[in-house]
């Protein structure tokens, strides 16, 4: 997912805390990938510009950067996965069977909060949402295997 990205040190100098070498290869990392990745995958890439990098420090970080709403993380499959924030939420659809992931449109999920927004009075801050279920070719092939023992 490589795109044009705001300026990560002023963004996170402005809330009081250090832009550190290691945020900016995590982010790097992250930049680079064609969207989600696993701790593991940054580690690697973050590794081969900086061997001296703790396992734990890109896990803090991850953690960080995800409070500062700058990385957003998500469970895929059991595993957590993360990806540079937009500007705009983005949401998915995942196959718990085969994985296929598949963009859900904002419009349909901001429907959703704006409705718990009225009826509960709660303001929703929803910024990446997955939903897993089953896809169209997995669920057929449930229903197939439901039907015909």
């Amino acid at each position: 997912m490589t795109q044009d990205h705001p300026d990560y040190a002023t963004l996170i100098r402005q809330q009081g805390f250090r832009f550190t070498s290691q945020r900016q290869l995590i982010l790097e990392a992250l930049s680079h990938s064609d969207g989600h990745i696993s701790p593991e995958a940054v580690y690697a890439c973050v590794r081969q510009k900086a061997a001296a990098v703790a396992r734990a420090t890109i896990y803090r970080n991850l953690d960080f950067l995800c409070l500062m709403r700058l990385v957003v993380m998500a469970q895929i499959d059991g595993h957590r996965v993360y990806e540079i924030a937009g500007e705009t939420s983005h949401h998915h659809l995942i196959c718990r069977v085969c994985g296929q992931v598949v963009d859900l449109p904002c419009k349909q999920v901001e429907a959703f909060c704006a409705t718990i927004a009225r009826q509960q009075h709660f303001s929703v801050e929803l910024e990446h949402l997955m939903l897993p279920g089953l896809c169209p070719k997995c669920r057929r092939a449930a229903a197939a295997k439901h039907n015909n023992p």
